[in-house]
């Protein structure tokens, strides 16, 4: 008959020390639970920041499409109001155009019968007066259209009346006179030719440009008008 071996019982100091490794596992367990709480913990927070961001983002988005819509919306509204302020001053413009051009008709024929009469009193005498003379000369391409002359033997006075005078139509003028010089000198007209600008409305640089030019200012006074003689001897061409 065999003997039976009992193994030895672990001394105190083996069971001791397991139990301090266990405790050691135990409170590295623990640890490591709560640094797992806690991060999940921040994961939670950062979801829910990133959830609010998200709200925040969709908002904002959803605001900015409305302007846009809006501003859409203005953008269209400001193009038909251009539209319209455009279309109503090209119609403004072509009514005032028109005015104007009537207008100046209905001056050069107030204005040509008294002419005579008062370059007469500052010592010019002009026995004929013409309204609207036109000049075609295919020949020597020389065109231009004078709003009234005034004329004797000796001078002819050529008058630019305009509803506003200004300083281009003054250049223009005296551009019209040299054409007239030209062309009469090209037919044997020897005459002199003087220049004079009438205008309704005129600003003060206006007048004194064309009075340094030479020439004639003819402007309204009350149901008359007035001419004042250039700076000096008036400018014949």
């Amino acid at each position: 008959m065999e003997a039976t071996q009992t193994a030895a019982a672990p001394s105190f100091e083996t069971v001791w020390a397991a139990l301090q490794e266990t405790d050691r596992i135990v409170k590295e367990v623990g640890e490591l639970q709560k640094e797992t709480a806690r991060r999940q913990e921040e994961t939670d927070r950062i979801i829910k920041e990133v959830g609010e961001l998200q709200k925040e983002t969709a908002r904002r988005q959803e605001e900015t499409a409305q302007q846009m819509k809006e501003t859409d919306r203005m953008i269209k509204e400001l193009n038909e109001s251009q539209e319209e302020t455009d279309r109503q001053i090209k119609d403004n413009n072509k009514r005032f155009g028109e005015f104007t051009n009537r207008f100046g008709e209905v001056v050069e024929y107030m204005i040509a019968p008294n002419l005579r009469e008062k370059f007469r009193e500052i010592g010019l005498n002009f026995p004929k007066a013409n309204s609207g003379t036109r000049v075609k000369d295919y020949d020597n391409n020389i065109f231009f259209e004078i709003d009234v002359m005034l004329e004797n033997g000796e001078k002819a006075l050529l008058v630019e009346v305009k509803t506003k005078l200004t300083i281009e139509d003054v250049k223009a003028h005296i551009a019209r006179i040299e054409k007239m010089r030209k062309y009469a000198d090209l037919h044997g007209d020897k005459r002199a030719f003087l220049g004079a600008a009438a205008g309704v409305v005129m600003t003060d640089n206006v007048k004194e440009y064309a009075l340094e030019q030479g020439l004639y200012v003819i402007e309204p006074s009350g149901e008359t008008f007035n001419i004042t003689p250039p700076n000096g001897p008036p400018k014949e061409w």
